[in-house]
């Protein structure tokens, strides 16, 4: 569970997969706490040592569709190059998701997550922020 206030996320009881509730101020700030969710759940740890950069650009067609492929994103690096990140960059530039990220290897791993899905998917707009709960198929 990650809380400082205005950011963060904690995982939430869910039958079969999992289910992380995400919290930030804006949009950007709730993609970057989504992904630190999501490692968290999945039990990455990264290698000590060199650092590793990443950078892509994501359409932006509603708020929703953007959490999915930034997360699915961060999974596709994960399991095909065995890279996840804890410094985050993140821009949104009309109808562009501009991402620049710093990490390392994934040394291990203590649970699989196979997809995000758009199950109940609801970012909403609090007043003070932005809320979500995002189910991970496990």
């Amino acid at each position: 569970m990650n809380m400082d206030g205005d950011t963060g996320f904690r995982e939430i009881e869910h039958t079969a997969d999992w289910e992380l509730e995400v919290w930030a101020k804006d949009l950007p700030s709730l993609l970057e706490q989504a992904g630190r969710g999501m490692y968290l759940l999945a039990g990455f740890k990264l290698q000590a040592g060199p650092r590793v950069s990443r950078s892509f650009k994501l359409a932006v067609n509603d708020n929703e569709s953007l959490l999915v492929d930034f997360l699915s994103e961060l999974l596709w690096i994960a399991e095909h190059e065995g890279l996840a990140f804890d410094a985050y960059d993140l821009s949104i530039d009309i109808n562009w998701l501009n991402a620049k990220l710093d990490g390392a290897p994934i040394t291990c791993f203590s649970k699989e997550i196979k997809a995000v899905t758009y199950h109940n998917l609801n970012i909403i707009n609090s007043g003070d922020g932005l809320q979500v709960r995002i189910v991970f198929d496990v």
